[in-house]
């Protein structure tokens, strides 16, 4: 395994990023979720670059990326896109196929619907785009999204413990013995960063944005029938497995496929899911 860590400034945010697999080849660009960064895709990437350019960023606030603090800085999914598409313009992505996942998913549909064109095909791992993936357990976040009064903000904050993060998030319908420690731990620990709640609690309230785009990703999807594969944890306490199903309704082609785990799958499965990727890529690409 060859992977490269590295930077890129685009605009006021220092990107950090993996990049392996050789330049020329098929771009599959990976999009995290929360509370995690590109090291979600550690057992990933090593089982696709042979065949792609796997390139994997931290989004702002998550990571090792360095942004600037909240007053300097909109920390909103459309700053998030604006900044991701800044970052595939500095590297000359001119195509590429979007992995998603969980907050890469409204990122990555925002691109997708500025530059179809740029689109190869789209995977989706537990990254929703229908009100149908939603599960009972979003009631706090619901209640800042319609008032967001400090007393809201603070039972959101719940979220981000170290106990929901481990045991709501990683934990849930996942087998405890192929569960590594590594990805939970690390989450914990940058969550701890100085101001990293806040920046967090302001996505958490403009996660809505993203639920008033559902329309318009959906125009996306049934007017340019992107090549579609869902892999999904199908124990996910977030996204239930009715989110990957409604993708059907846009995209009649599309694969679904269902893993025996929870949200963050590829802690797992990525062996299994690696082998989803390639044959869906091998047919489409």
């Amino acid at each position: 395994m060859t992977v490269s860590y590295k930077r890129q400034q685009v605009g006021n945010v220092d990107v950090f990023y993996r990049e392996a697999g050789r330049r020329g080849a098929p771009v599959l660009l990976l999009l995290h979720g929360f509370p995690s960064s590109s090291h979600m895709f550690r057992d990933l990437i090593p089982l696709l670059e042979d065949r792609f350019h796997v390139i994997a960023p931290d989004l702002p606030g998550f990571g090792q990326t360095q942004a600037p603090g909240r007053g300097d800085f909109d920390y909103t999914f459309d700053s998030f896109a604006t900044v991701i598409s800044g970052f595939t313009e500095a590297l000359d992505l001119q195509r590429y196929v979007l992995y998603v996942f969980d907050y890469g998913a409204p990122v990555g549909y925002r691109l997708a619907t500025a530059n179809p064109e740029r689109v190869q095909a789209i995977i989706s791992q537990n990254g929703n785009a229908y009100l149908d993936g939603f599960s009972d357990g979003w009631t706090d976040w619901e209640a800042y999204w319609r008032d967001p009064t400090p007393e809201n903000r603070e039972l959101c904050r719940a979220a981000l413990s170290a106990d929901v993060i481990e045991n709501w998030q990683y934990r849930t319908g996942t087998s405890r013995q192929r569960l590594s420690p590594d990805g939970y731990l690390l989450d914990i620990m940058l969550m701890a960063r100085p101001g990293a709640q806040e920046i967090q609690l302001d996505l958490i309230l403009d996660y809505r944005s993203n639920i008033e785009r559902y329309p318009e990703f959906q125009a996306y999807f049934r007017t340019h029938q992107p090549p579609f594969l869902a892999v999904w944890g199908r124990h996910d306490p977030a996204f239930i497995p009715a989110g990957a199903e409604a993708y059907k309704r846009d995209l009649p082609d599309a694969e679904v496929h269902f893993l025996d785990t929870g949200h963050f799958a590829l802690e797992t499965h990525a062996a299994e899911i690696s082998q989803f990727i390639r044959s869906f890529l091998q047919r489409h690409i």
